[in-house]
């Protein structure tokens, strides 16, 4: 009797140690198949976020089809500013164009508090195009937006001339991507940089030709960056930074026959 109960003490211990161990080996591969999810798991993408709402007016300049608001401080070409940007366009008072560093930018805008002239309900979406010299409402210390006729009258009577708004910072949506032009001679490059989704405005602009390092290219004026680096018979790669601290590296995006005069488009920021 002592040795049958001897044998079944000694199996039971036996099945004990082989469930334990199976059930390591499962908790093993459990965690090894969460690590390797993990590892799957797409990098979390950081987007350009809308900012507080802040007070301001709005005015109207140029004609009724946008005429006189295509271009501007910016540096952007008539063209440019039809093709991308349309009449949703906005010259900023000097508080707000801050030097030119804020061209690209997009904000939302509509009528505020009980303004007869006010079109309930309606807000725009405008690009910053142009600035607003200092001048009555333009000038320091007021954030004024001096907008397209087209775009005034989506929030707010003709008769108006001026009202009081709300506006705050928006994420740029582009259709396409972002477009470079090139203009100069082989010893001068400007660079217009044009179409620039997220936060609009690029603080920072750098090329590189075939193995050489990064250039920094300096702000002639608005969208407009210049270099003396020699550029010509070589494929370019330019890299964005945006002034949330966004980068984006479009490589070989101008082929090395590039022409100045044309424009070369790479991805965009979304």
């Amino acid at each position: 009797m002592a040795v049958s109960i001897s044998k079944s003490l000694f199996s039971s211990i036996l099945l004990v140690i082989f469930l334990m161990l199976a059930l390591a080996d499962a908790h093993s591969l459990l965690d090894g198949k969460r690590r390797l999810l993990a590892g799957k798991r797409k990098p979390k993408i950081i987007t350009f976020r809308p900012k507080p709402w802040r007070d301001a007016h709005a005015t109207f300049y140029g004609g009724a089809d946008g005429s006189e608001t295509f271009g501007g401080a910016c540096g952007y070409e008539e063209g440019q500013v039809k093709e991308l940007y349309g009449v949703n366009t906005t010259a900023l008072s000097t508080a707000l164009f801050n030097d030119g560093k804020t061209c690209g930018a997009c904000y939302e805008i509509k009528c505020a508090g009980r303004n007869k002239w006010c079109k309930r309900g309606q807000s725009i979406f405008v690009t910053a195009t142009n600035f607003c010299p200092p001048s009555g409402w333009c000038s320091a210390p007021n954030e004024h937006f001096d907008l397209s006729q087209p775009a005034f009258l989506q929030i707010a009577e003709y008769e108006a001339g001026i009202v009081p708004v709300k506006y705050r910072r928006v994420p740029c949506k582009k259709q396409g991507g972002i477009r470079f032009t090139i203009n100069g001679n082989p010893y001068f490059n400007l660079v217009t940089v044009t179409n620039v989704g997220g936060s609009g405005d690029v603080a920072k602009l750098e090329v590189s030709s075939g193995s050489q390092q990064w250039a920094l290219l300096g702000r002639n004026w608005g969208q407009k960056w210049e270099t003396n680096t020699k550029l010509v018979g070589q494929a370019l790669s330019f890299r964005i930074t945006t002034s949330d601290g966004r980068k984006l590296t479009l490589r070989n995006i101008v082929p090395n026959d590039w022409q100045f005069g044309k424009t070369y488009e790479g991805t965009n920021f979304h």
